[in-house]
């Protein structure tokens, strides 16, 4: 399999004009093919038609690894599925690209994230610890087998665990209450109450509902850049701790406080969104939410995973725009 992203030159171009300039070693056959059994994918939905693309679009092409010569095609950024970041003989961590499923669901039948990585590892047991959205990129940790997640999973319910994001948002949100994380990190916390449909979006209320699930979010502001958005309004990034995890809690709760992740159409206002453009000149299509780090507490010496007591791995966000002083 492999991902590209639509050049500046591009404007209006079919889907297999443009895949093999990207991909000089394809044949339009196989891509015709690939077409009509829905394995190409346009920003992250697939298609059965030559459909015309436009800058910034990013192109999934689920084709064996042979049809391609060149893994990294000059007219266009190319993505790894994944790269391992650490690796013990129990867990694997992982740095996922944007826009690669976790786990088969709607819509996903295979060639998810998982899927992936036990046909490369040739190893069925390994399974997901936790869970991250298609449209984040970043860390993921996984287990090697089922006595290895079952302690893994004890370090998420024991709160031995931190999972820190970064993101891109509109503003430089200044509420909430000051507090100290367990690492000592200074950060300002939210509390609020999200309500989770049978379908669709979340919500996020500030006073409980019947079936809402109290949620706590933590933030600070790593930088802020003046004057970046469309009418001249700030744009920071945020450090973001999710003390718990609920569905969309990132992205919904920035959002009700006034200041959604960049790139996020549910939650956010595509109208703002438009106004700013990828690095290779198209639109922005999907959230600037990287999930960076995991920082692991005190591990008591009766859990398999003891050795990485104290360890903090963290990877930088590759977001899809460029962010300057």
């Amino acid at each position: 399999m492999r991902s590209f992203i639509v050049p500046p030159d591009s404007p209006g171009k079919k889907l297999v004009r443009t895949a093999l300039a990207a991909f000089p070693a394809l044949k339009a056959p196989d891509l015709y093919r690939a077409l009509r059994a829905r394995d190409i994918k346009v920003n992250g939905k697939r298609v059965s038609a030559d459909v015309a693309l436009s800058p910034g679009d990013v192109v999934d092409l689920w084709l064996p690894d042979s049809s391609f010569s060149d893994p990294a095609p000059t007219v266009s950024k190319v993505y790894d599925d994944y790269r391992v970041v650490f690796e013990t003989d129990h867990l694997l961590l992982i740095n996922k690209r944007p826009g690669l499923a976790v786990h088969p669901g709607k819509g996903e039948t295979g060639n998810t994230l998982i899927d992936i990585i036990r046909k490369d590892k040739r190893n069925d047991r390994i399974d997901l610890c936790h869970r991250i959205d298609m449209n984040t990129g970043g860390l993921v940790l996984l287990s090697k087998s089922k006595d290895a997640l079952e302690h893994a999973l004890r370090l998420f319910k024991e709160d031995r665990l931190i999972k820190r994001y970064r993101c891109l948002v509109r503003g430089v949100p200044d509420g909430g209450t000051p507090c100290v994380c367990k690492d000592d990190t200074l950060m300002t916390e939210l509390r609020a109450f999200l309500e989770k449909p049978a379908r669709g979006n979340v919500f996020i209320h500030d006073e409980p509902g019947p079936d809402d699930l109290p949620i706590i979010t933590r933030y600070r502001v790593l930088n802020r850049y003046a004057g970046m958005g469309p009418e001249g309004e700030d744009v920071s990034e945020l450090e973001v701790e999710l003390v718990t995890g609920r569905t969309h809690q990132i992205r919904a709760h920035m959002a009700h406080i006034g200041h959604p992740i960049l790139g996020d159409g549910n939650y956010g206002r595509n109208v703002y969104n438009r106004f700013f453009r990828t690095a290779g000149g198209g639109y922005l299509r999907r959230q600037q939410l990287y999930a960076s780090s995991l920082i692991f507490s005190r591990i008591p010496p009766d859990n398999m995973h003891r050795c990485l007591s104290g360890r903090t791995f963290s990877i930088e966000p590759m977001y899809d725009i460029s962010i300057e002083e």
